[in-house]
This record gives C-alpha cells, structure tokens and sequence, in this order.
C-alpha cells in the first residue's frame, strides 16, 4: 500500500521519522511516498503548498502529514494553480484540506492511566466540520484600518455531511451518543442552520442517542463531567478549541491525533504545531502523529494492526518508564521511539500476527 508522507517542519521531520518507525515495524508493507510541503517543496517549487503535491494527494488517496509552522497574524495565504486560478485560504493547512475537498476532522481524546489524572476513563471524540464556518477567510478590512469582518459561511450541504458522518462513524465504531455543539441562541441563522440539520439527520439514526448543547456548556461539562460525552460534532472553529480542550483534559496536545477525511482522500496530521523551539533536539513527542497513523491503518481497513500500534503505545505510556518531557518524562523521542517498537515486536510474538 502507498501512503503519502507530507515532513512538514519544525519537529516535523522528526516525528515523521519516528512514526515510521513505528508503522515499520508491523512489517505490513507501506510503501511511503515523499509528498513535498512547507520548506522542501518552497526549494523545488517555490510554494509551501504546490499544486504538484496536492494532484500526488489526489492520486495516493491516503497521507500523513507532519505539522506545517504557521505565521501568527498572517492569516491569509493566496494558493495559486497551474492553470493560473488562485484562492485565499486562512493556512496551509487549510488550503490543503479545501483542495482535497476533506470536511471531516475527527479528533479522539482517550485517557490513560498515570498521565491523565482524574479523567483517566475519558473517551470522546470531537468530529470538526473543517471545509467552512469562520475559518473560510471570507473576511476585509472596512475603512481602511477602522474595522475587520469576517462571514460565517454554513451551508446545509456542508452541515448535512458532517452530521451524516457523525453517526455513521459513531455506529462503525461502537459509539452510543452524537452531541452537537452549537451557540445557535446567539447566532440564529449560521448556527441555527446547523443545528436544524443536526436534528433532521438525528432522525435518521434512530438507535445512536442525541443531544443538542450549546458550545459554551459544551466546554463547562467537558471540564466538569467528560464522561458524559461520547462523540461531539460541531462547526469549525468550536471544534478547533474543543478538540485542543479534550487533549489537555487526558495530559497533552503531545497525545491528540487527527485526521482531515473526504470522500476521495484523507490526509492524517498531529493535531500540535511545528514547535520550532525544539526542532532538532531529540526532545518531541511523536505520540500525536503515531495515534494518526492507527487512525489512518482503520481507515484503510487494517484493525488489527492500528489495536497493535495503539496497545503498545498505551504501555510504554502506562508503564512511565520511557515517556517524554512534555508529559512528566525524561526519554528523548528516540528512546521512546525504541521502547514503542520493542513492545510492538513483543505484542507481535505473543499475538502470532
């Protein structure tokens, strides 16, 4: 199987390099094809994002990617086609997302036992609509320098399809409720508008329970009683804050995996930044981007081996003994990088897989 390898910078290349490692050391075969990104494909194509890479997206359907530095304030990126059309996307990242037509972000938060503290039994998952909302950059300046205004763009196309996949993926995956996370008593016509769709689609999936929440409660709860929420679907930017709130909830951004699925791809990511500070260090922690690739090895089919992956990560997590700094540790990302694999390769003798 081809899977696509986006490096990214900052610590980047180095969790990359670790999480296939750990892939590897399945022996399931991935052939891993350079995708280039941010500052390799800037020196052979003058662009952090090239239209050459996203067509090789297109093309290998399935890619891990690395996280991409964003440049605080900037927030605006003009992402030029061969063909000479162009589009302004708030980031990279979103312009990869937007070109490969991804809308769902599906985000897990799952406890674990000596790192999460109290909320060791928290297991959630917030699915983030990522295709509009607020972060479609519709945004301009008013009067020169006086005032800004972005638009909120929710269609029901955009809601109707992140509602469907909330509850398909809650049935695929043994999940009994789908939260929607909304502020719609405030932002009657977006949020309402999602909301509405929401309860339409409910409908459709009579055994999954649902609730309806505003995003605000949504957070209190989270903070007070996590358990209570099993799967949260919501709008862009409330997915964005709550997904970042349930990884801190369980001890680290370092812990939280992610996706960007559509129908035609799906590109996995650590749900962290490029943390420059720490690049070329040996001290990141490459949990967040391995859990994406066991989300990325269920998405194509292979349970068995993402159960693998995700067991002997928990271990070595559980156990403390090789875990990095950012979550009370000492290991640099090498020494936990070995001590994953050597669990992988003992799960392995012991399972017969």
């Amino acid at each position: 199987m081809r899977v696509g390898l986006l490096k990214g910078n900052g610590i980047g290349p180095e969790i990359t390099a670790a999480m296939q490692r750990v892939i590897d050391a399945c022996g399931i075969g991935i052939e891993w094809v350079n995708v280039p990104i941010a500052d390799e494909a800037v020196a052979m194509y003058g662009t952090e994002v090239p239209e050459e890479s996203i067509d090789l997206l297109r093309e290998l359907k399935v890619a891990i990617k690395g996280p991409i530095s964003v440049e605080k304030m900037a927030g605006r990126i003009n992402y030029i086609r061969k063909d000479g059309t162009s589009h302004i996307y708030c980031s990279n990242n979103n312009a990869i997302r937007q070109e490969l037509d991804c809308y769902a972000c599906p985000r897990p938060a799952r406890g674990i036992p000596g790192i999460s503290g109290k909320n060791e039994n928290v297991d959630l998952v917030v699915i983030r609509e990522i295709s509009e909302g607020i972060y479609a950059a519709l945004e301009h300046r008013i009067d020169g320098d006086r005032a800004s205004e972005a638009i909120k763009l929710i269609t029901k196309t955009g809601a109707e399809r992140i509602c469907h996949y909330a509850f398909r993926y809650a049935i695929q995956n043994g999940r009994k409720k789908v939260t929607c996370a909304h502020k719609a008593n405030a932002i009657s016509l977006t949020d309402g508008l999602f909301l509405e769709t929401f309860r339409r689609v409910a409908k459709e999936y009579p055994q999954i329970e649902s609730e309806d929440l505003m995003v605000d409660a949504t957070a209190y709860y989270l903070v007070t009683n996590p358990e209570r929420f099993d799967v949260i679907v919501t709008m862009n930017q409330y997915g964005d804050i709550l997904s970042d709130l349930c990884a801190g909830l369980v001890g680290s951004l370092g812990l939280g995996a992610g996706g960007n699925i559509g129908d035609n791809c799906a590109v996995f990511e650590a749900c962290h930044g490029s943390a420059p500070d720490i690049a070329g260090k040996n001290l990141a922690n490459p949990t967040s981007l391995i859990l994406s690739a066991v989300m990325m090895l269920r998405h194509v089919g292979m349970p068995q081996w993402a159960d693998l992956v995700e067991d002997s990560v928990r271990e070595v997590l559980i156990e403390g003994k090789h875990i990095t700094r950012d979550i009370g540790g000492s290991a640099s990302t090498d020494e936990y990088t070995n001590a994953v694999i050597e669990k992988i390769k003992e799960k392995k003798t012991q399972i017969n897989v």
